[in-house]
Order: C-alpha cells, then sequence, then structure tokens
C-alpha cells in the first residue's frame, strides 16, 4: 500500500469555515469538491474533500472546534454571549497562569514557594471577586429593594407581586429584608446550575487509543516522561473534580456574603438580646466558620490539584451543611419580631428640606456601604501583593501586608484610640489613611524583580516576561475593575428605576462608592483615549519608518508600486506595534489605573458622594461626571454582551475582540471554577485522540496514516502544541509541527512564561526532536501579520514573503493580495516545505535533514 501523510489543520480564533481550510474554491455550477465530516460532530469535527481518495499522497483534514467559541446564528447563541457578562471571572482564572515560577510537575508545587503563595492569593481573590457580584445582587435585593423600597411608589416600579411588602407584617422589624436576600440566593443557584451543566464539557476523553493485549500478551510498559512543562501533566485538561469542590466553596462563600449584609445591619440598629441573640450569634458563627474554612481550603491539594473525576469530599459537605446553617440562622434572625416599624429604623435626611438641591440623603442599610467600601480596598491590596510577590517573591508581601494592617489600625486609632499612641488629630478620618496605606502597599510591586529560586524553572524562563512580572495582578486587575464596574452599573441602574423622585421619603440611593465608581468610569475612559492617542502616534512614525525602508530597497518605483508600498507599510507598522508596544501601552493603562483605583479607594472609604448638598463651579463638574458616569455603567453589561453576540455573529467583529475571549477561555478553570467554560479541555483531548487513532491503526486498514503534519493557525498553533506535549513519544516521532500565525513568542510566551516562555518551548523543541536529529518543526511568518512572528525555539523559522509583488504578473490584472494574517497554506513557501516534509515522514527511519534547526 502507498504510504500516506496527512495534514491536519487546526484554525484560529476566526472559526474558519472547513472548506476554507481545505482550500476548496467554488466551482461553475456549483458541483465541485465540498467538505464532508469523517468524524467528530457538527460542533466539534473533522473534515476531508470530497475529492480525497484513499491513495492520495498528502491527504488534507480540517479540524474545526470555532462552534465552542463562535457558532451559527441560533438561539444558543445568545445563551453563549451571555457568558461575556462572566468576563471578569475569565480574567482572574486566565491571573493564574501568568504566574512565573511554576514547577512542571503540580506534585512539586509547595505553598511557601512563589507560585504556591501566588496560587493561593489568585484563588483568594477569584472568591472576593464572586464576593463582588453578590454584594452588588445583595445591594439590590436586600438594600434597595427590602429596606430602602418600602412605599407603594417605589414598589409599583417593581416587576411581579411584590405588594404584599407593604403590609404591616412585612413593615415589622427587619422581615423584608428576607424577601431581598432570595435575589443573591436565586442568583447563586442559577449561576451553579448553569456551571455545573458545564463540567460535562470536559469530558476526559482517551488519549491514547491502542490495542487492548490479549489474557497471553501482557500489556506493554512504558516508562513515563518526566515532565519539564505543566502542559505535559496528564491531569491539566481533566479537572472536573477539582472543578465542582471549587464550585462549591465559591457558591457557599457567596450565600455567606449574601447573609452577612442583613446580619451585620441588625446587629448595627440594635444589638440582639434574648432570643435573637441565641440565634443571631451562631448564626454569625456559622457563616464566619465557612469563611475561615474557605480560606484555609484554596491552599490544600484538594482544591489546587486537577485528578479527574472525584467525589466532593467530607470538606465540601462540612461547607454545604455549614452554609444551611447560616443561612437558616440569618432568615430566622429576620423574621423574629422586634415591635418596632421599618420605617422607624430609617433616618430620611431628605424629609426635613426637600427642596435643597443635589438632595443625596444616605438611607443604605446600615453596614452596607461600609461593606463595599472595604472589600475593594481590600481586594485592591490583595491584587499589589499578587504582583509584588510574583515580581520578587515573599519579601515583597511585606509592603502589601503593612499597608493592610495600617488601615484597620488607623480605623480604631482614630475611633477609639491605642495605647501608647496620643489621640488622633480632630479632623482626621478613616479615609485620609487609605492612600498612605496604599502607597505603602505599592512599594511592594517596585522592587527588583527576581527569578524564582527553583532549579525546575531555569532562569531565562523570565526572560522578556511582560509587566516586568507583574501580569498577574494586571491581567486580575482588569477583571476586578470590570467587575466593580459591572456591580456599580447595576446599583445604579436599578436605583434609578426604584427612586420615586416626587416623595422625598421614597428616593432610593445607591451606595457613595456607586457614584464615585461613576467619576472613575469618566476618567479610565479620557485615559483610554489618550492611551489611543499614543498608540496611533506609533503606528504613524511606524508606518513613515517601514515606508521609507521600502522605498529605498527598490529604485525607479511608479505611482502604483508607491501606493502598493504604502499599502504594505500599513501592515508592516501594525506587525511591529502589537509586537513591539502593545505590551508596553497596556502596562501604563494599567499604572494610571492603579492611582485612580488608590483615589477611589479613598473616596469610598469617606462615605461621602461627589460634589456637595449646593455644588457650583468644579463641584458642579464632579456631580455631573458622576451623573454621566453612572449612566454609562448602567449601560456596560448590555453592551459587553451586545459585543459578545456580535463576535459570535460578525466574523469583523470576532478576528478584533475574539483573541481577547479565545486566550481567556483556553485555559481550564483552575482558580475561579464559574467562569465560562475552557474550550481546550474538548478541542485538546479531541485532537490528540484523532492523532494518536488514526496512527494506531493496523497497516492493513485504508485509514491509516504512516505520517502527520499538525498545522495550526493562530491560537490553533497554541491548541497543537498543548496537543504535542500530551502526546506519547512513539507517537510523536511521526508527527511534523507546522506553525504560522504564531504567538508563542511575543504573546504567550511573555504574558504566560511558565508554558511558552523561551525555557518551556525548548521542552516541546527536545519533543518533536527524532532519533536521527531531525527537528519536526516549521515556523511560518510575515512581517506584515501583526500575530504571527518568529519563534526561535530551535525549530525552522520560514519567512513567507506578502505580498508576492507589488503589481500584477503572469497574465493576471490585479494587484497580489496582502494576506497579513491569513493564507499561509497558499504560500508558495509552504508548498515548498510541505512537499519535502511529506518525504521525510514516509521514510520508516527519517534521515537527518540539512539546515533544519
Amino acid at each position: 500500500m502507498m504510504e500516506r501523510v496527512l495534514e491536519l489543520r487546526v484554525h484560529g480564533v476566526s472559526n474558519t469555515p472547513p472548506d476554507q481550510l481545505l482550500g476548496l474554491r467554488p466551482t461553475p455550477g456549483g458541483d465541485g469538491p465540498q467538505p464532508w465530516l469523517v468524524a467528530g460532530d457538527a460542533v466539534t469535527g473533522f473534515y476531508r474533500s470530497t475529492a480525497a481518495g484513499p491513495d492520495d499522497p498528502i491527504t488534507v483534514e480540517a479540524y474545526s472546534w470555532g462552534q465552542l467559541t463562535s457558532g451559527a446564528r441560533t438561539a444558543r447563541d445568545i445563551e453563549r454571549a451571555l457568558w461575556t457578562l462572566l468576563l471578569p471571572f475569565a480574567l482572574a482564572n486566565v491571573a493564574l497562569y501568568a504566574r512565573t515560577g511554576i514547577p512542571p510537575d503540580p506534585d512539586r508545587e509547595r505553598w511557601r514557594s512563589r507560585s504556591g503563595i501566588t496560587a493561593w492569593l489568585i484563588r483568594l481573590f477569584c472568591l472576593s471577586l464572586t464576593g463582588t457580584l453578590v454584594i452588588a445582587v445583595t445591594g439590590v435585593g436586600v438594600n434597595l429593594i427590602g429596606w430602602q423600597c418600602v412605599g407603594q411608589g417605589c414598589l409599583d416600579h417593581l416587576p411581579g407581586p411584590l405588594d404584599f411588602l407593604t403590609s404591616n407584617w412585612w413593615r415589622q422589624g427587619t422581615r423584608a429584608l428576607a424577601v431581598g436576600l432570595l435575589l443573591p440566593l436565586l442568583l447563586l443557584v442559577l449561576i451553579g446550575a448553569v456551571a455545573w451543566r458545564t463540567y460535562q464539557y470536559e469530558a476526559e476523553m482517551p488519549a491514547d487509543p491502542q490495542p487492548r493485549p490479549t489474557a497471553h500478551e501482557p500489556e506493554p510498559q512504558v516508562e513515563p516522561e518526566p515532565l519539564e512543562n505543566p502542559l505535559q501533566d496528564p491531569t491539566f485538561w481533566c479537572g472536573e473534580g477539582q472543578l465542582r469542590r471549587a464550585a462549591v466553596l465559591h457558591l457557599c462563600s457567596g450565600a455567606v456574603v449574601a447573609a452577612a449584609v442583613p446580619v451585620t445591619g441588625v446587629i448595627i440598629m440594635a444589638p440582639p438580646q434574648g432570643l435573637r441573640a441565641a440565634v443571631a450569634w451562631p448564626t454569625v458563627a456559622a457563616l464566619a466558620a465557612v469563611v475561615a474554612i474557605a480560606v484555609v481550603a484554596l491552599g490544600r491539594p484538594w482544591l489546587t490539584r486537577r485528578q479527574g473525576h472525584t467525589p466532593l469530599g467530607r470538606w465540601s459537605a462540612t461547607v454545604a451543611a455549614l452554609t444551611g446553617l447560616g443561612l437558616l440562622g440569618t432568615v430566622l434572625l429576620l423574621l423574629l419580631p422586634d415591635g418596632r416599624l421599618l420605617a422607624d429604623l430609617r433616618v430620611p435626611i431628605c424629609i426635613r428640606d426637600p427642596d435643597i438641591i443635589g438632595c443625596e440623603a444616605d438611607r443604605s442599610l446600615p453596614g452596607y456601604d461600609a461593606i463595599v467600601a472595604w472589600l475593594a480596598t481590600y481586594q485592591a491590596l490583595l491584587l499589589m501583593a499578587i504582583g509584588a510577590v510574583t515580581r520578587s517573591g515573599r519579601r515583597a508581601l511585606v509592603a502589601p501586608l503593612a499597608g493592610g494592617v495600617l488601615l484597620p489600625l488607623g480605623l480604631v486609632w482614630t475611633v477609639r484610640g491605642l495605647p501608647g499612641l496620643p489621640a488622633a488629630p480632630a479632623g482626621l478620618r478613616p479615609w485620609m489613611l487609605a492612600v498612605p496605606a496604599i502607597a505603602v502597599a505599592v512599594t511592594g510591586l517596585l522592587l527588583p524583580r527576581t527569578g524564582p529560586a527553583s532549579a525546575e524553572q531555569p532562569p531565562d524562563a523570565d526572560g522578556g516576561v511582560a509587566w516586568g512580572g507583574r501580569g498577574p495582578a494586571i491581567i486580575a486587575g482588569f477583571g476586578w475593575m470590570l467587575a466593580v464596574a459591572y456591580s456599580a452599573g447595576l446599583l445604579h441602574w436599578c436605583s434609578s428605576l426604584l427612586d420615586d423622585r416626587a416623595r422625598p421619603s421614597g428616593r432610593v440611593t445607591p451606595p457613595p462608592a456607586v457614584s464615585w465608581m461613576g467619576v472613575a468610569c469618566v476618567v479610565a475612559l479620557l485615559a483610554l483615549v489618550g492611551l489611543l492617542s499614543r498608540a496611533a502616534f506609533l503606528f504613524r512614525r511606524l508606518r513613515a519608518a517601514e515606508y521609507a525602508t521600502l522605498t529605498a530597497d527598490a529604485a525607479d518605483l511608479s505611482a502604483h508600486d508607491l501606493r502598493r508600498c504604502h499599502d504594505v507599510s500599513t501592515f508592516r507598522a501594525l506587525h511591529r506595534i502589537v509586537g513591539e508596544h502593545a505590551i508596553r501601552l497596556v502596562g501604563r493603562y494599567a499604572a494610571s489605573s492603579a492611582v485612580l483605583v488608590a483615589f477611589c479607594c479613598a473616596a469610598g472609604l469617606s462615605g461621602g458622594r461627589p460634589g456637595s448638598r449646593v455644588p457650583s463651579g468644579w463641584q458642579l463638574l464632579v456631580d455631573w461626571t458622576a451623573d454621566l458616569g453612572g449612566w454609562l455603567l448602567g449601560w456596560l453589561p448590555l453592551v459587553v454582551a451586545a459585543l459578545g453576540l456580535l463576535g459570535y455573529r460578525s466574523d469583523t467583529v470576532r478576528r478584533s475582540v475574539g483573541v481577547i475571549w479565545d486566550i481567556g477561555t483556553f485555559w481550564p478553570r483552575a482558580a475561579h471554577p464559574l467562569a465560562p467554560p475552557s474550550y481546550a479541555e474538548r478541542a485538546v483531548p479531541e485532537l490528540q485522540t484523532r492523532v494518536a487513532g488514526l496512527l494506531a491503526l493496523t497497516a492493513h486498514d485504508p485509514r491509516r496514516m504512516d505520517g502527520v503534519i499538525l498545522s495550526g493557525h493562530s491560537q490553533g498553533t497554541v491548541i497543537c502544541a498543548a496537543t504535542l506535549l500530551q502526546l506519547a513519544r512513539r507517537w510523536r516521532r511521526r508527527i511534523w509541527f507546522f506553525s504560522y500565525g504564531c504567538q508563542f513568542t511575543r504573546l504567550y510566551g511573555r504574558v504566560f512564561p511558565a508554558y511558552f516562555g523561551p525555557a518551556r518551548l525548548r521542552v516541546l523543541t527536545r519533543a518533536l526532536t527524532w532519533p536521527g536529529g531531525d527537528i519536526a518543526w516549521t515556523n511560518f511568518w510575515r512581517p506584515t501579520d501583526p500575530l504571527g512572528w518568529q519563534v526561535s525555539a530551535g525549530e525552522r523559522d520560514v519567512p513567507v514573503a506578502d505580498p508576492e509583488a507589488l503589481h500584477p504578473s503572469g497574465g493576471e490584472v490585479a494587484d497580489p493580495p496582502i494576506r497579513s494574517h491569513s493564507g499561509y497554506p497558499d504560500a508558495v513557501e509552504f508548498a515548498r516545505e510541505r512537499a519535502v516534509v511529506a518525504r521525510l515522514l514516509r521514510r520508516a527511519v527519517p534521515s537527518p535533514r540539512q539546515g533544519v534547526g
């Protein structure tokens, strides 16, 4: 039988259709070759051309996985577009993989190591991010509806039968808060149900198919390869048990946070006595126990290791039981009568003088505003701790810890005084200490960067790391700012909906921190405009430099050629600005955002609102800015969801914004279990099973392939690399890797150095080195491709001319296209390299190839 080679093409984020992947062209009459499904299904399928014959020396097959992240125009697109609202969780989850110093074997990671402490801090931050969402929804249900909105005029704005809250029984004490508590609990049930269903998405597949040994034939013993890259971990793509346990922890912690809001309000308004005290304090103990167990469990192996399908365990049952007891005690505490009316517990300031311009009476539930402000402040300090430890090791943790300790000590000093210290000045307030405390924490981010103190990751693995080693903090920080913006927008929109301005006594107001978030939103947008202006200036300068280079290399260029040089210089400038300046620009925006966050935290702790009671001059401008920012924040979730929907339906939007989404959802949910599901947990095992299955067929099977060219484009190169590192050595010796539009060096290698850094990429090179010395990896790149660069990890880098010429030739009348990031298989260099590689794969014993590596 003739030796056959399969070229298996894997597309990138743009969800290239199978016919384009296979290079099929439309023919007159429409009766030409068509793609047909040979394995898989309509969601993730392997396609070949109907014109492909069984004796073709090279068979082209396309793996289409794009339906996992972008699909047809169906109702399911809307469901998946709603996942974009969980983008903050996805970014926080990605931060776990941006750490440096991650050992290749997860069992070798210790809690006290740099990567171990950072992982625990990131998981703790993810837990607090769940609390941010719950705090916002609890603010709507408990604070706005159950506490402030008890008048008929306010309740008329609510959908559903909530008129019963105006009855005398529900208006007594804090009973209406029990109804408001149902809203965050229902949200947690909904998110938990959706997340639980998506865990089936990560079904582990057999990745090493082989004939079963007979009773007389013992199973061959294969010595396992030592782990040199975390992507080689066999449990990396199968963590269903870890996800379930982490989800229980997050959902229970979220329920505890929701219950803590009304319990705190009850204790502040009137310390419980008698029967209410017998219910309140055990409830507080149960809620506190859940939080304590969660903080400790985040660093335990049963939650940090991916071990496939494993039971929940006794700790999960304990947390669930304590949460149930805490919720039961909370509801009972809220329903017990205390003889007072709900209206008597509030202080409606605006009743005294409703004609005051800009009157913003703070009628929030006692303690809620403080919870929101302190949670945001300590999340900011936690982000600084993550960045400091990742950059400089455990010693850098001292600065953010000092900042976190100074704040509560300053609060006690200003309120009650501290032994051995003079009384606080009369005008000093706790919020004034926020900026100095955050400044102390920031010093940890400015310490010199040090390499990981571990021999398991060579020092050069940190070379060129993004943002000076602060990557996890910056990535998680952007997710946090988006989550805070979502929460502020929700509270602002709901308070505006419920506000009955005709009656000042019925006025509904959001927390003061929400108003400051509106100011911060406008300032952040102005900073973004400045960043884009700087990027535009750099782009113009780079384009001028590239144009000068192109025109200097050739003489006697026509006006047509000069215009074409201008077009080519545009793409080359994009290539350079993405590869040389993008990460630096994002870092500068992150630095400006950190300053803004510090002042917002101080403003939130102050308890005041922007402007004044009678705004004038610049105070009027601040007040107007807060209103504009609140309006923008209210629309933000809808805008993000709309972009997500367009990303699924529009290729143009998909190519521009889909990169961030596909990078975020490539990584498994190991830090935040409620993030959108990882498509790679299905794509990598499927690709692995397909390749190994074809190579494992017997010699007489007509489907057998003697060699495989694994051909990945853009994000497909990352999927292929993960697949190759999971395959057994005997299959890799019959595989050649083609990468084009590759993002290993300028993006993945800098942001995720523990997986794609220089040292870890050489692991892939060694894995693809044949016994004869061939390095079975060819990388194609173009100077006009913004996302494709050289790799320089020992592989063969092949530059691809783009365009092929500045003017038509050979009878053609159209200019040769500038393909940029697409069309690599149509290039002459690709076809030439594929022919040579196919000859090598057909040989029984591959011989060394000259010029490879």
